[in-house]
């Protein structure tokens, strides 16, 4: 049987970091998301790079054994990703915060600027599609109807991501360049 992860809410969270400043808060954007606005204290190891050696190597010294590892990112989602990628291997109990830094930063908490502007990666991926369909539809309309199959494709792959929790073109847009920090 798969053991579940938690989720703690936002409220709670906050609760603890205001009382206990040596809380393991592993962050999961992308670099360039983390550089732009980040919640003071929190370690970031973007989802699409997190292993488990990884992990361990930013936990030395850091976090003893059985102690709680709390994990964010912008809304919840790649946070329970992470969580589900790692549950079972570490003797650490795992909590994901509810919402994320949106969350966050809805309670009212000051984040910290960065001196990165990147996007949210959920915005670009929404950015992304919508471009897609948009040429698919265009290049349909006045090139050749083939071309509508791009939009086609761009649909079937926003089924698919949705059905699966699993984004391609999440996983392809935080490898780009301008989500990573120099």
């Amino acid at each position: 049987m798969k053991e579940t992860v938690k989720q703690i809410s936002v409220e709670e969270f906050l609760s603890l970091t205001a009382t206990n400043s040596s809380m393991f808060v592993i962050d999961v954007r992308t670099a360039a998301e983390a550089g732009s606005e980040y919640l003071d204290g929190c370690i970031n190891i973007p989802l699409h790079e997190l292993t488990l050696a990884k992990l361990q190597s930013a936990m030395v010294g850091k976090v003893a054994e059985q102690e709680t590892i709390f994990l964010l990112c912008g809304s919840g989602r790649r946070a329970q990703s992470a969580a589900d990628q790692l549950v079972g291997a570490l003797s650490n109990p795992l909590l994901v915060v509810e919402g994320g830094i949106n969350a966050i930063k809805q309670s009212g908490v000051c984040l910290t600027k960065g001196a990165g502007s990147v996007i949210s990666l959920e915005r670009q991926v929404r950015i992304a599609a919508g471009a897609f369909v948009l040429t698919g539809v265009l290049l349909g309309a006045f090139l050749h109807p083939v071309f509508v199959g791009l939009s086609a494709f761009v649909g079937a792959g926003l089924i698919f991501a949705g059905v699966t929790d699993t984004c391609g073109m999440a996983m392809a847009l935080a490898r780009m360049p301008w989500n990573r920090t120099a």
